[in-house]
């Protein structure tokens, strides 16, 4: 049976009205007061936040935290650990219940694979793998690698050539997913989407130039995230269109990683992209930039509709730093430019209420947040760049 979000969607909508026609608007509204019975907005969701404690690592140097996963009964943690001369060496973290963690084993051979930081990891059906990068070489672009997990539990550096990831098609790699189909990379090259696939993150094989997946006569394509289904692969991004400066939300789908299908969602004038994406019930949920805020998009079985919007951009470089789906809800971290904020949605994203994070998350250069959900919890790395920090928490039933 194909999942419904294989279906060939169909998309509405319209471009934003001429701008004198809003700036009338505007005038118009400004001069009528606001109704009285209007409901107060409401405050934000209370969430019973809890430290959970890592160990300190093994040498001297400070945890670096960049992504979580679970899965199977197990939780993981990825990063890096780094030194007093800023040098760092590759980490994961993992658990049995969540609340007690060990160090997992990380075989790097590699000159830069000894120095990464794993800012992606994801498991299924009881194993493990991992993406990191460290910059380096004459154009100070990122040299990445992969881990798959051996036998013993421990990950160990997968060996590739260095045009897999880089060499002069190297745009980005961003996100790794697992799934019943194997293991699914998506990134960015030179042609536009890319993708590497491969069935046990033994090896990983690179797509690039496929056709509706990279760029074409219908605009730039930009890959961010994806997710398993349980027909392939969904992967998330934008489209820029000739004579447009702004990016379309685009999605695509795939049974193998290898061959895919392109929609392209109903646009605004407003720059608008899903920088990822989760399954909600088996419906697959968006989120990313709109305009000058965030919003969200769900796939029906008629096609892609725009949810609810959130948020604002108030500078520097907004993003998504991380979406999780738990019973509880869709619970979102996003940067406006200068700090993560969380917000919630339990329908789905039509409506968003905003989520007070455990401590202050700044963004910036060598600050990141993670995010994962397993059942009623939600699990949030944050890393200030000075001290980072591991918690679970559960939106509480008076919120």
């Amino acid at each position: 049976m194909r999942a419904r979000w294989l279906g060939r969607p169909r998309c509405s909508g319209t471009r934003s009205a001429p701008l004198v026609t809003c700036a009338l608007l505007a005038v118009l509204l400004a001069g009528c007061p606001a109704s009285r019975d209007e409901p107060a907005e409401p405050g934000p969701v209370r969430v019973a936040w809890q430290r959970v404690p890592l160990p300190p690592p093994d040498g001297p140097g400070r945890i670096v935290l960049r992504d979580l996963a679970i899965c199977d009964g197990h939780w993981y943690a990825s990063g890096a650990v780094t030194d007093a001369a800023l040098g760092t060496r590759p980490a994961v973290w993992s658990s049995r219940d969540g609340a007690q963690w060990t160090p997992v084993p990380v075989v790097a051979d590699s000159y830069y694979g000894r120095r990464s930081v794993v800012f992606s990891i994801a498991c299924h059906d009881g194993r493990v793998a991992a993406v990191g990068g460290k910059v380096g070489g004459a154009h100070g672009n990122p040299r990445v690698a992969t881990w798959g997990q051996r036998g013993d539990g421990a990950l160990v550096e997968v060996a590739a050539s260095f045009e897999l990831y880089g060499g002069p098609k190297a745009v980005n790699v961003s996100r790794l997913a697992a799934g019943d189909a194997g293991w699914l990379i998506v990134g960015n090259r030179a042609s536009g989407a890319a993708a590497w696939v491969s069935p046990d993150a033994a090896e990983f094989t690179l797509i690039e130039g496929a056709p509706q997946l990279s760029t074409d006569e219908q605009g730039v394509t930009w890959a961010s995230d994806a997710v398993a289904g349980p027909s392939g692969w969904l992967a998330v991004g934008g489209l820029l269109a000739p004579g447009r400066i702004d990016r379309d939300p685009v999605a695509w789908t795939s049974v193998d990683g290898r061959d895919w299908r392109r929609t392209v969602l109903a646009g605004t004038e407003a720059y608008e992209e899903m920088q990822r994406v989760v399954l909600v019930g088996g419906t697959p949920v968006g989120v990313g930039l709109r305009g000058r805020g965030f919003g969200a998009w769900r796939a029906e079985p008629t096609g892609w509709t725009a949810a609810g919007g959130f948020g604002a951009v108030v500078g520097g470089v907004p993003s998504v730093g991380g979406v999780a789906a738990s019973a509880d809800g869709i619970l979102a971290v996003v940067s406006d430019g200068e700090r993560y904020g969380g917000w919630l949605s339990v329908d789905r994203g039509d409506r968003w209420r905003a989520v007070e994070l455990p401590v202050a998350a700044p963004a910036g250069a060598d600050r990141a947040v993670g995010l994962a959900a397993d059942g009623q919890r939600w699990w949030l790395s944050v890393d200030d760049g000075v001290q980072p920090s591991l918690w679970v928490g559960r939106a509480s039933a008076t919120s």
